[in-house]
């Protein structure tokens, strides 16, 4: 008798932790959909901490009634959330991939020990990722016939295609059979939006800065408005740079690295170009202010030629 009240107080427990599990999972997956979408700061923070409670209460839970592999799988899933803590750093697909990857051991390990699926609790979100998932060898087999389809763009150092070969292939090594498409489709939108935040700065202040080349020609008869647009056009070009070293925009960065150093020497030394050599600096600037713009459009065709390899994009 003693025997079969233990072993239903078990059961109330179990289902009572069941109910909760449901809950925290919940909780978590929507909490992780809209991370994955590039939230502020403030608000990352706190999409993180949801993500971390529910780990740690599912975690804790199943201690209290000895659900040992429930225990470990949430627990273990922890360093992968630490990993998207900082909102300033670049996620990758992989970084998300990742703590997906754990959560999955975490709904097979209370399944196994719940005898309760937690695949489908009944709102259709176990069909929806069915549905928004695809085979990692055979992503990865599209995006390389993608990839040899694509034509050379001439700004070097930046292939959204190539990057996501790279990444899937670290996936697959990892033992990953299964991407999921909407963390695919979030990394494009953050990749797509910090392009585009790019584009709109050269298109603001390369024109400006074009227009105080000027002054390194000028023969020093007004060293202070000279030298007050020598400092600001390198302040410009040291953000142009930053920017284009975020988006990978390898050969911008390379350029506006020599032309800040260019601007450098100028104001140091307080020298003045002959006129033919401002207009052929003037000149480059004007070539990679269109090759960036390119370099962006071919960003573009890459990423909407991605997307139409994903699920959602074939119903």
């Amino acid at each position: 008798m003693a025997a079969e009240t233990t072993d239903d107080f078990q059961k109330e427990l179990i289902d009572l932790f069941v109910q909760e599990a449901q809950e925290w999972l919940q909780n978590i997956h929507v909490a992780l959909d809209e991370l994955q979408q590039g939230p502020a700061p403030e608000r990352h923070a706190k999409l993180i901490g949801i993500i971390s409670a529910g780990v740690t209460n599912l975690g804790g839970s199943a201690a209290t009634i000895n659900l040992p592999d429930v225990e470990q799988a949430s627990f273990k899933a922890i360093p992968f959330i630490e990993a998207l803590q900082d909102p300033t750093k670049s996620l990758s697909v992989q970084d998300f991939l990742s703590l997906c990857k754990q959560l999955g051991q975490i709904h097979t390990a209370l399944t196994q020990a719940t005898g309760i699926s937690f695949e489908d609790d009944g709102s259709g979100a176990a069909a929806e990722a069915a549905y928004s998932s695809l085979s990692s060898s055979e992503f990865l087999q599209a995006l390389q016939a993608l990839e040899e389809s694509q034509p050379q763009v001439a700004m070097s150092g930046r292939n959204v295609i190539r990057s996501m070969i790279e990444q899937i292939e670290g996936q697959i090594q990892a033992g990953v059979g299964q991407v999921d498409a909407t963390v695919i489709q979030g990394y494009l939108t953050r990749v797509s939006e910090a392009e585009e935040s790019f584009v709109e700065a050269i298109g603001q202040q390369m024109p400006a800065i074009s227009e105080k080349l000027n002054v390194l020609g000028l023969d020093g008869d007004e060293p202070a408005s000279r030298m007050a647009a020598l400092d600001v056009s390198l302040q410009d070009v040291a953000r142009l740079r930053i920017e284009a070293q975020q988006v990978n925009a390898g050969a911008a960065m390379l350029f506006f690295t020599g032309l800040h150093s260019l601007l450098t020497v100028v104001a140091q030394r307080r020298v003045c170009l002959a006129a033919a050599r401002v207009e052929t600096v003037k000149s480059r600037l004007h070539s990679m202010g269109t090759a960036i713009r390119e370099w962006a459009e071919h960003g573009r065709a890459q990423r909407a030629a991605i997307h139409q390899l994903l699920p959602s994009s074939q119903s």
